[in-house]
C-alpha cells in the first residue's frame, strides 16, 4: 500500500493538552498489526530489503541489548517500507539448547525428580509444554517496543521446517565428508554435563597455585609446574625442547611418575618454550589440548582421570574425590613424599568458565562431531576480501578476519537432550548411517540413534535461509535471499556471523547470507560500564517504557549508537527523550491550532517569506544529509541532526518567527500555515523510523491520512536558499545576542524593555516585528535614552535599561563579583609561578589550577563587559 492508496480521513487538531504514552502507544501498535503492516509479499514486483532478526532465546525476557538492536533494525526496515521496497523483518526464536534444558531441569527438581527419571522422550515432551506455556514471553516486549516484525512469519529453531534444514545440511555436509567424529579434547562444564565450543568459554583470572613437582631420582630428575596438580595421575610423558641442553641427556629415557609407580618417558618438542619456568613440562594427553596434540606427535597414551562430573576415577586413595578436593590430597601426599619443590599461593592466572553456568572448564577427551571449517571458512574469509560483503564499520574486519583465518574445526555435539538429534544410527556390527530429511532410519535389531543433539549455533547459523523455506525452493527464498543486512552486535561476530556465513555460502551455491554486516556495540551504563546484575546496575528497559513511554527508550538508544561503539545509557538521557517527545507532541499541537495544513500545493516561492525560505532550505538539506547517515549505518549522527533541526530550528526558530504573521493573520498567515504543514509533515516522517508512536499519531491528525507506516519517505527536492539562510542566520545573532545581554543584566526573560532597532538598509529590517517580539522589546517612546547599544551582525540594538534594574545595586552585586574573580586569578598565578610548588605538585594538580586560571580570565572579561555596559548611575 502506498500513501496515495492510504483511506482519508477527515484532519483535526483536536489533539490531547498532554502526551501520555501509555494511551497511545499499545492501542496504535495493535492497529498496525492488524492492517498487515508489516507482513511481506513474496509475489510482489517491489525491490526486496530484509534482515533476519538475531534470534533470541526462548528463555530470554527483553534486556537493553535488545532493546537496542531492535530500535535499530526497525528504523531500518521501517525507513525502506516508506521507500517502497518490499520490507521483510523476519522474526523468530532460539531453542537455547542448554539454557533451556536447564530451566526445565531445575522445574523437575522442585518436583524432586531428574530429566532420567522421566526418560528422554517424556522430558522433550516436558520442554514444549513449558515453551508452550512460559516460553517466547520476549515476543509480547518486542511489541510494546514497536518492532515491525512481520509475526505471521515468526520461526522457531526446532519447528518443523527449520528441523528438516537442520538435518538436510548435517546429511549435506557428512556426505561431503565436512562432518566427521573423533575422539579429542573438548571444553566440558561439568555442570551442564556436555561439550561447549571455544567462543563459549569466558576467561577470567583466578586466584588458585602453582606447584612445582620433582620427576624422577637425582641427575634423572625433572622439575616440572602445573596448576591442576591432580591431572599428574593421568601424565604419559614428560616433555622438553629438542635443543635444551640442561634435558639432553635424559630425552628417550624413563623417569618414575610420582604417587602412581609408572614410568614415563622424556620426549623432545619444539611446542616447549625452553625459557619459561624449568623449561620442562608434564604431558596429558587426555586433560589438555596442547598435551593432546604432543601426544598425537609422539604416539603417547591418554589417560583420562576423571569422569563427566570431574570427579578422580583412577582407582587408588584419591578416587572419588572432586577435582578440587584430589587437588589438595594430592598435594599433600607429594609434599609427604618430598616432592614438592616450591608452592606459590595465590598464584592468579587465566581460567576458562562455562559461558552459561560460570563452572569451571575442564578441558576432556572425548568422542565428538566436527564439523571440517578448513574450506567453509576460507569462502567466509574470500567472501568479504572479494567485496561481496562488506563489514561495517570497515575497521571491524581485522576481527573478521583474525577469526575466520585461524578457525578450529568445529565441535557441533552436546550431550543434551533438547536440540536437534544428530541424524546418525549405529548399526549391531559398527555400520554408522547419516539419514537425509526423506529418508527412512535403519531398522531392526541393534540399531540405535546417536544420543548427542547438535550445538545450537549450529541451526541459527542456517537461520537467513532456513527462516525462508530452505532447503525448499520458496518464492520466498527466492525473493528476500540474500539478506540485505545484518543488524547485530560485535560481540558474536565470532558465535553467529562467521557461521552464518560459512553456512549460507556452502548451502546456496556460493551466495553469501547478507550484502553488508552492520555492527554496533554492547550496551553500558552511563559510566561506561557493563551492565551485570553483580554490578547492581542493571536495567529493565520495560521499567523505562512504563515511565516514559517507548519512543524515549527508543531515542535515547538511537542516540547514542555510534558504528561498533559501545553505547553508555543512563535515565537522565531517558528522560531528556521523554522530553523531547513531549516537546514534539506540543509544537505540533500550537502548530495546527495555527492553521499548519498540508492541503494544497506549497505557494511559489515568490510568495515565501525570507524564514519560510530558510526553513524549507533546511528541510531539504535535512532530508539529504539524514538519508547519507541512514546508508552509512551513523544512527547517533542521524537522530542528532533530527533533534536539533526538530527542537532548534523548527520549534525554537521557524515556529517563534511565525507567530507574529500567524497573530496577524491574511493571506502570508497562510502561506506560512501551509509552509509549517509541510516541514511538519516532511520532519515526522523523518523521525518516525526512531520515534514510531508519537510521529504516527501526530501525522495522522496532521494529515488527515491513515498511518506514517506505509507514508512515503520524504525525498530531498533540491530547494536550497542560502541567502534566506544567511538571513535568518543573521537574525539569530541578533537575538542570542541581545538574549545573552539581557540575561547579563540580570532582566527576567519576560520582561519588556524600550528598545531602538537600526536594520534600515539591511535584509533584518522585514523582521523587526519578530526581532521586538522574541526579545520583549518596546517602541522606544518618548523620553527614550538609550543606556547601551549592541551592534551585531550589521545592526544595532539600543536599549534603555532606566527604571528596569536598580543599577548601583547592579554595579555593587558586579564589582564584589569583580573582586572575587580578581583574587581567584591571583591565587593560581602565584601557585604557577612558584617553582618549589610546580616541582612537587602531581600533574593533575597543576591542570587543575592552569583551569581555575583561565576560568578567572574569563569572568573578569566578561564582568567589565557588562560593568562597560551599564548605564552611569
Amino acid at each position: 500500500m502506498t500513501e496515495n492508496t492510504q483511506q482519508q480521513t477527515a484532519a483535526t487538531t483536536e489533539l490531547p493538552t498532554q502526551y501520555t504514552p501509555a494511551e497511545v502507544e499499545g492501542p496504535l501498535y495493535e492497529r498496525w498489526v492488524e492492517r498487515g503492516y508489516f507482513e511481506a509479499d513474496e509475489k510482489s514486483d517491489k525491490p526486496p530489503y530484509t534482515i533476519v532478526i538475531p534470534p533470541p532465546n526462548v528463555t530470554g525476557s527483553l534486556h537493553l541489548g535488545h532493546a537496542f538492536e531492535h530500535t535499530l533494525i526497525d528504523a531500518l526496515t521501517r525507513r525502506k517500507r516508506m521507500q517502497g521496497y518490499e520490507t521483510l523483518w523476519q522474526p523468530g526464536m532460539d531453542h537455547a539448547g542448554i539454557a533451556t534444558q536447564n530451566v526445565v531441569e531445575r522445574e523437575l527438581a522442585k518436583e524432586g525428580k531428574s530429566r532420567h527419571d522421566l526418560g528422554r522422550e517424556a522430558f522433550v515432551e516436558r520442554v514444549w509444554k513449558w515453551k508452550a506455556e512460559s516460553g517466547g514471553q520476549i515476543s509480547g516486549q518486542m511489541r510494546r517496543l514497536g518492532d515491525g516484525v512481520a509475526w505471521s512469519r515468526e520461526r522457531f529453531t526446532m519447528d518443523e521446517g527449520l528441523s528438516q534444514a537442520v538435518q538436510t545440511i548435517f546429511k549435506k555436509l557428512y556426505d561431503d565428508e565436512l562432518i566427521y567424529r573423533a575422539e579429542r579434547i573438548i571444553n566440558w562444564c561439568p555442570r551442564c554435563l556436555t561439550a561447549i565450543s571455544d567462543i563459549e568459554v569466558e576467561y577470567q583470572d583466578d586466584d588458585g597455585e602453582l606447584v612445582s613437582i620433582r620427576y624422577g631420582e637425582g641427575d634423572a630428575s625433572i622439575v616440572v609446574a602445573t596448576t591442576r596438580a591432580e591431572t599428574m595421575l593421568g601424565d604419559t610423558a614428560v616433555a622438553v625442547h629438542p635443543e635444551d641442553e640442561r634435558y639432553k641427556h635424559l630425552v628417550g629415557t624413563e623417569i618414575e611418575l610420582p604417587l602412581t609407580g609408572r614410568r614415563i618417558p622424556v620426549v623432545a618438542d619444539a611446542h616447549v618454550d625452553p625459557e619459561f619456568g624449568t623449561g620442562a613440562v608434564k604431558v596429558t594427553p587426555a586433560h589438555d589440548p596442547n598435551d593432546f596434540e604432543i601426544g598425537q606427535r609422539h604416539n603417547l597414551p591418554s589417560i583420562a582421570v576423571m569422569d563427566e562430573h570431574a570427579v578422580i576415577t583412577v582407582h587408588g586413595p584419591f578416587q572419588g574425590l572432586d577435582r578440587l578436593e584430589a587437588r589438595s590430597a594430592i598435594v599433600a601426599a607429594l609434599r609427604a613424599d618430598g616432592r614438592i619443590v616450591a608452592e606459590k599461593r595465590p598464584y592468579t592466572h587465566s581460567v576458562g568458565h562455562c559461558s552459561r553456568c560460570k563452572t569451571t572448564i575442564e578441558p576432556r577427551l572425548s568422542m565428538q562431531w566436527w564439523v571440517k571449517v578448513g574450506p567453509l571458512a576460507k569462502a567466509a574469509g574470500d567472501a568479504v576480501r572479494d567485496g561481496k560483503v562488506k563489514i561495517h564499520p570497515q575497521e571491524m574486519e581485522k576481527r573478521y578476519f583474525d577469526w575466520v583465518d585461524n578457525l578450529h574445526d568445529w565441535c557441533i555435539s552436546r550431550q543434551l537432550w533438547w536440540g536437534h538429534r544428530i541424524p546418525v544410527w549405529y548399526g549391531p556390527n559398527g555400520e554408522v548411517v547419516c539419514v537425509g530429511p526423506d529418508e527412512q532410519p535403519p531398522a531392526g535389531e541393534g540399531w540405535y540413534q546417536d544420543t548427542d543433539v547438535l550445538d545450537t549455533w549450529f541451526s541459527s547459523g542456517l537461520w537467513p535461509f532456513s527462516t525462508l523455506g530452505w532447503p525448499e525452493q520458496t518464492e520466498s527464498l527466492k525473493k528476500f535471499y540474500p539478506n540485505s543486512v545484518l543488524v547485530t552486535g560485535y560481540d558474536i561476530l565470532f558465535f553467529w556471523v562467521a557461521r552464518m556465513m560459512m553456512f549460507g555460502l556452502y548451502a546456496m551455491d556460493g551466495t553469501p547470507p547478507f550484502h553488508t554486516i552492520a555492527l554496533h556495540g554492547m550496551v553500558r551504563d552511563q559510566n561506561g560500564k557493563k551492565m551485570s546484575k553483580s554490578f547492581g546496575n542493571v536495567v529493565n528497559p520495560l521499567d523505562w517504557m512504563d515511565q516514559y513511554g517507548s519512543d524515549a527508550v527508543r531515542f535515547t538508544l538511537a542516540n547514542g549508537a555510534n558504528p561498533g561503539v559501545d553505547v553508555p545509557i543512563g535515565e537522565d538521557w531517558v528522560k531528556a527523550s521523554r522530553n523531547f517527545a513531549n516537546k514534539i507532541w506540543n509544537a505540533t499541537r500550537f502548530a495546527l491550532m495555527n492553521g499548519a495544513t498540508i492541503e494544497g500545493e506549497l505557494p511559489p516561492v515568490e510568495q515565501l517569506s525570507a524564514t519560510d525560505r530558510w526553513i524549507l532550505s533546511r528541510l531539504n538539506k535535512t532530508v539529504a544529509q539524514v538519508d547519507a547517515l541512514y546508508e552509512d549505518y551513523q544512527f547517533a549522527k542521524l537522530s542528532d541532526a533530527l533533534y536539533h533541526f526538530a527542537w532548534d530550528e523548527v520549534f525554537d526558530w521557524y515556529v517563534e518567527l511565525s507567530k507574529t504573521t500567524f497573530f496577524a493573520g491574511g493571506e502570508q498567515a497562510k502561506v506560512s500555515g501551509r509552509v509549517l504543514g509541510e516541514v511538519l509533515d516532511v520532519m515526522l516522517r523523518l523521525l518516525h523510523p526512531i520515534v514510531p508512536f508519537v510521529t504516527d499519531a501526530l501525522w495522522t491528525t496532521l494529515t488527515g491520512r491513515e498511518s506514517l507506516v506505509i507514508a512515503e519517505w520524504p525525498k530531498d527536492s533540491g530547494f536550497r536558499d542560502d541567502a534566506a539562510e544567511a538571513e535568518i542566520e543573521n537574525l539569530q545573532q541578533v537575538v542570542t545576542e541581545v538574549r545573552r545581554f539581557r540575561a547579563d543584566q540580570g532582566l527576567q526573560p519576560g520582561q519588556k524593555v524600550p528598545a531602538r532597532l537600526e536594520l534600515d538598509g539591511t535584509p533584518l529590517a522585514a523582521h523587526e516585528a519578530a526581532i521586538r517580539q522574541l526579545l520583549r522589546l518596546q517602541p522606544e517612546g518618548e523620553g527614550f535614552a538609550a543606556t547601551a547599544s549592541l551592534p551585531v551582525a550589521g545592526a544595532t540594538v539600543s536599549l534603555d535599561l532606566s527604571g528596569t534594574i536598580d543599577v548601583a545595586a547592579e554595579r555593587k552585586r558586579l564589582a564584589k563579583d569583580l573582586a572575587a574573580a580578581e583574587k581567584e586569578k591571583a591565587q593560581a598565578e602565584g601557585k604557577l609561578g612558584n617553582e618549589a610548588f610546580l616541582a612537587k605538585a602531581p600533574d593533575n594538580v597543576v591542570d587543575k589550577i592552569r583551569t581555575r586560571l583561565a576560568k578567572a580570565d574569563e569572568d573578569i572579561a566578561r564582568i567589565r563587559t557588562q560593568l562597560e555596559r551599564l548605564p552611569q548611575a
